[in-house]
């Protein structure tokens, strides 16, 4: 039986198809030719506020955009999380998206005192992808993939998803970049719901 597979494509440009929307592309014809079941969230299409306060994240009430996105994560079995890198972290467009969804009541639980709080997302796994310049062992090794690590501890594992695998597309920008490889290493990954 297929898996419900959600993809979020986290690049803040709607108006020009960059390499993440490829891979997307890809990782979605590869699930639905193996029987699983694609939705897609295109963050840049999304009009939602930015949060400043911990009480609107808390207490307010998310958008109609973000309220659907959330039915389509709850829905998913496995998440397929796309982005590129600028300035060694993720778009702010989709850090916002993050925060506006991954909010108390849908990703995180209340907690008991002196307990963590219940973790809502548990029994969902997430491959996250992501896209740059650099070279992928300069980010991974040199940089550590802070950014990357900081997604996968600080709001994935913590609403209990698990497991989180990566992909680490480096030097996308370079002339004679091998993009049919990673597009048949997404379409791959997509038959295997992995």
């Amino acid at each position: 039986m297929g898996k419900h597979v959600t993809i979020i494509q986290g690049h803040p440009d709607s108006h020009t198809r960059h390499f993440g929307h490829a891979l997307a592309e890809a990782y979605a014809r590869g699930a639905e030719q193996a029987g699983h079941e694609v939705r897609h969230i295109p963050v840049a299409e999304l009009d939602f506020p930015v949060l400043r306060t911990k009480e609107d994240w808390e207490n307010g009430a998310p958008s109609d955009c973000i309220r659907k996105s959330q039915e389509m994560i709850r829905w998913a079995d496995h998440l397929v999380i796309i982005y590129p890198l600028w300035m060694g972290f993720m778009p702010a467009l989709f850090k916002g998206f993050l925060e506006q969804t991954f909010r108390p009541g849908f990703a995180l639980g209340a907690a008991a005192p002196g307990k963590m709080h219940k973790r809502l997302l548990t029994g969902k796994s997430a491959r996250v992808v992501v896209t740059m310049g650099m070279p992928a062992l300069v980010y991974r090794w040199y940089f550590r993939a802070h950014s990357l690590k900081g997604l996968e501890r600080n709001i994935l594992s913590f609403a209990g998803i698990k497991p989180v695998k990566t992909s680490v597309i480096g030097g996308v920008e370079e002339p004679g970049a091998d993009h049919q490889k990673w597009l048949n290493e997404l379409a791959e990954l997509g038959r295997a719901c992995d």
